[in-house]
């Protein structure tokens, strides 16, 4: 059974920075995709980033720059370094992880940019 857990959601500036977390728990191996989407009030979910289990990554052309993926094999763990926030980022945040043809979705965790 996969689980993801995310944290680190909460308020800041504009021009700030905060960083989420997401642990992906439970069995598996081979090749798999962690990221994050994002989905504000009245649009769609997007994505934000994305990272391979190879290390490659892709962001949305509005993010990039100004955050940053970062997986933990390890650990299952994938993290978003969101640095330059601006108000449009404002959205619910959620973790996903694709593996063996499934998808997968953490419970989400709310940004909001005040300017």
């Amino acid at each position: 059974q996969v689980q993801l857990v995310e944290s680190g959601g909460g308020m800041v500036q504009a021009g700030g920075s905060l960083r989420l977390s997401c642990v992906v728990s439970g069995s598996f191996s081979g090749f798999n995709i962690m990221g994050w989407y994002r989905q504000a009030p009245g649009n769609k979910r997007e994505l934000v980033a994305i990272q391979l289990s190879d290390g490659s990554t892709r962001y949305a052309d509005s993010v990039k720059g100004r955050f940053t993926i970062s997986r933990d094999n390890a650990k299952n763990t994938v993290d978003l370094q969101m640095d330059s926030l601006k108000p449009e980022d404002t959205a619910a945040y959620y973790c996903n992880f694709i593996f063996s043809g499934r998808n997968y979705w953490g419970q989400g965790t709310q940004v909001t940019v005040s300017s």
